[in-house]
């Protein structure tokens, strides 16, 4: 199977520092750009961007079906590492940097800070639906250290206001870290470690946890009773297209998942699931693709 491309930065944005990106519940592809950064080294993997002073004046690039348009954000005092959009033209931004522990921000439409408050340690996932939920998942980082993080998952309203974390049932691993995770309206479905199940969990404080065949997948798509698990098991191209029941997600084909030219799948970074659709790039920050169900 191979993906589609789905979104690509403009050319004249390419001597631009991204310090984050995503597709957001309306499938927007969203650029978060600093025009005042320098690459810092990091003790492993690549050097990423670092604002040289804060707070600085943000660019977000907003791509919606290939109409490009410019928000500007102003006073970010975040080494900003992820950010979502929000309902009513609103965006949320998580990273660090803010004194007393305040690691994320939302900004109204005119590009003002509108909130500062704290979201945990190891934010892995930060996530928003276009019903005014927020979901935040966590490594284990945060999870054995702070009391935010310690819940694996947690949901907040769009003004930044705790409203649910998770509390596995009796007999039930908690939450080490989240590996995979997809946020629709009302639901996130996410896969954890030690034992990764199916967690189910709904804004009304509904769960379900469901038995899988894949260990470690670094993303999904689901759809009615479909879902579709990537990676996992040492594998990660491979696609396990599942039927879920009340207690398990059956195997039903496996597949192996491609870039639209037919090229191997070698390496990707986090996937963004949203519903039905899986996003995905490669080491460039700028080429967002898609696979749907």
């Amino acid at each position: 199977m191979a993906l589609r491309a789905h979104a690509l930065l403009p050319r004249q944005y390419d001597h631009q520092k991204v310090l984050a990106t995503t597709v957001d519940a309306w499938g927007r592809a969203l650029w978060l750009i600093c025009p005042d950064a320098e690459l810092q080294p990091h003790s492993f993997g690549r050097p990423y961007p670092r604002p040289r002073t804060r707070p600085y004046d943000a660019l977000l690039v907003i791509n919606s079906g290939g109409t490009v348009r410019e928000q500007h954000l102003r006073g970010v005092s975040l080494r900003v590492t992820q950010l979502d959009a929000l309902p009513n033209g609103r965006f949320v931004l998580q990273g660090h940097g803010e004194a007393g522990e305040r690691n994320a921000q939302i900004y109204g439409p005119d590009g003002r800070l509108r909130q500062r408050f704290a979201m945990g340690r190891a934010v892995e996932y930060l996530m928003a639906d276009r019903h005014h939920h927020v979901w935040s998942a966590y490594f284990d980082e945060g999870v054995y250290v702070d009391p935010i993080s310690a819940a694996g998952l947690v949901r907040w309203d769009s003004g930044g206001n705790q409203q649910w974390g998770y509390t596995p049932a009796e007999g039930v691993e908690y939450i080490d870290t989240v590996y995979a995770l997809n946020v629709d309206d009302g639901v996130a479905w996410a896969s954890y470690h030690p034992t990764f199940p199916l967690l189910e969990a709904r804004t009304d404080g509904r769960t379900r946890l469901r038995k899988t065949p894949v260990a470690a997948p670094a993303g999904m798509a689901v759809h009615g009773e479909q879902i579709v698990l990537l990676g996992g098991n040492r594998q990660p191209d491979r696609l396990h297209r599942c039927r879920m029941t009340e207690h398990e997600a059956l195997l039903v084909e496996e597949a192996c998942l491609t870039l639209p030219n037919g090229a191997p799948l070698k390496r990707y970074a986090r996937p963004v699931g949203r519903g039905r659709h899986l996003y995905l790039r490669g080491t460039s920050l700028r080429q967002w693709y898609v696979m749907s169900i």
